[in-house]
């Protein structure tokens, strides 16, 4: 293993956003069935069948950054694929609803815990000009595992029948063993490494090790160890932070107020809500799987050619549009087919923008010092407004019409547009210890 070392540690560790994927989406097939076994009502189900694990995801993120900073970025993701194996095993065997969420809570503490860990490891370990493809390797993976759930979930129903639910959820276990093993052989994060006091030499040593192919890897110590000067106390709040705080937050708000979650994790509701049938929902759901895995890979060549604010500026539009589409599916009638076209566009163009930007842009804008904090404050924004807007999703759907629902998103999403316009900064290509020149003030 020589130059393909960069890859493929990228490619690992990326593995956990797979995970990430599958075990978000995988409850969407056993949402309505669960809720006939045990009777819920729709409040109790909102509350501790669909959302407990997203509140299992905003602890993992608010406080993923802590196991990050004191004992490095790969043991942590070696954790999270055990949190994962855990909650498979537990949430398929579960008797009674509330063993059920209590493994659905565990899975989401590895869900929230490597949507800040593995983007930092993997920004930091990549150079600035292949940064914002190899950490989207990360959001490939999360939508590679939406579209290997709703698979798996379509043909374990056809051919397992009652109780199929079970295996749906329990066969995840499988690849969360697979990587828990494949990233015990990772190297720790050389800008980790170097804040923890190690020596110049060993940072040296891991970025060679990493990338063979690095130039003045003498500079790039350097810069590290300069912009760790006189900064191990800094406190994220301390003031100095203010603007990459509020680019973070508002990235992260943005993306839940598409709707996107919404969609994903609700879509066989949905469409029984425009008129498909309850047997062929699921499969219903498979473009949607489809398409936001060809625009994922879209976003990912386009991140360091484009920019990351061009991107956003295309998924705002493509949002709005599209958003507008379903809505106006819903109230003129014309439900079924085109509900599930203008979904599918919708994931799209969300794969395309915000899916492919949210995770690089993060990891970007924070300094070495304050980058796992800054990872969770961003990410942990995002899983509090997903685990609300999926708590409230059921009542909401009983409430107010498609139409409704579907312009209010497209409503935001013209707010994303003129703050994407006028706020937000390009990052692309600019090394990680530059853009802390760029949005940290310097006192």
């Amino acid at each position: 293993m020589a130059k393909n070392n960069l890859t493929y540690y990228s490619i690992v560790v990326a593995l956990a956003g797979f995970l990430f994927g599958f075990d978000t989406i995988v409850i969407s097939g056993a949402d309505l069935p669960i809720q006939k076994l045990w009777g819920t009502s729709e409040l109790f189900h909102g509350v501790f069948i669909m959302s407990m694990a997203l509140w299992g995801t905003v602890i993992g993120a608010l406080f993923g950054g802590i196991p990050c900073n004191k004992f490095g970025r790969k043991k942590t993701l070696f954790w999270i694929g055990v949190l994962y194996a855990a909650s498979a095993i537990g949430s398929g065997l579960a008797p009674d609803a509330y063993t059920f969420s209590f493994f659905r809570f565990i899975g989401g503490l590895g869900v929230g815990a490597s949507s800040v860990a593995a983007p930092i490891y993997i920004s930091e370990i990549a150079p600035a000009e292949r940064r914002g493809r190899l950490v989207a390797l990360y959001q490939f993976n999360i939508v590679f595992g939406i579209l290997i759930a709703f698979l798996s979930n379509y043909l374990i129903g056809q051919f397992i029948g009652e109780g199929s639910w079970r295996w749906m959820l329990g066969i995840e276990a499988v690849p969360a063993l697979i990587y828990t093993f494949m990233v015990m052989g990772v190297p720790n994060s050389p800008r980790w490494l170097m804040m923890k006091g190690g020596s110049e030499a060993e940072v040296k040593s891991l970025l060679q090790q990493i990338n063979s192919g690095v130039q003045n890897v003498e500079e790039e110590v350097l810069a590290i160890k300069n912009s760790l000067v006189n900064k191990a106390k800094d406190s994220l709040f301390s003031g100095k932070y203010s603007k990459s705080i509020m680019l973070a937050f508002c990235l992260a708000f943005f993306n839940q107020a598409s709707g996107i979650n919404f969609v994903l994790y609700y879509a066989p509701r949905i469409f029984e809500t425009a008129g498909i049938a309850a047997d062929s929902a699921l499969g219903a759901s498979i473009p949607i799987g489809i398409v936001n895995l060809i625009f994922t890979i879209l976003g990912m060549y386009l991140i360091d050619r484009l920019g990351r604010k061009t991107l956003m500026i295309i998924g705002s539009i493509g949002y709005i549009v599209t958003l507008l589409g379903v809505a106006w599916a819903f109230y003129s009638g014309a439900e079924g087919f085109m509900v599930v076209a203008f979904v599918s566009a919708f994931v799209g163009a969300h794969a395309v923008g915000q899916g492919a930007v949210i995770w690089v842009f993060i990891s970007e804008i924070f300094p070495n010092t304050v980058r796992d904090g800054g990872m969770s404050l961003g990410s942990g924004t995002h899983w509090v407004f997903a685990a609300a807007i999926t708590l409230i999703t059921p009542l909401v759907i009983s409430t107010f019409s498609g139409t409704t629902i579907f312009c209010f998103f497209a409503f935001m999403m013209f707010f994303q547009l003129l703050w994407t316009l006028g706020v937000m900064p390009e990052t692309k290509g600019v090394e990680l210890e530059e853009l802390e020149k760029m949005l940290v003030r310097q006192d």
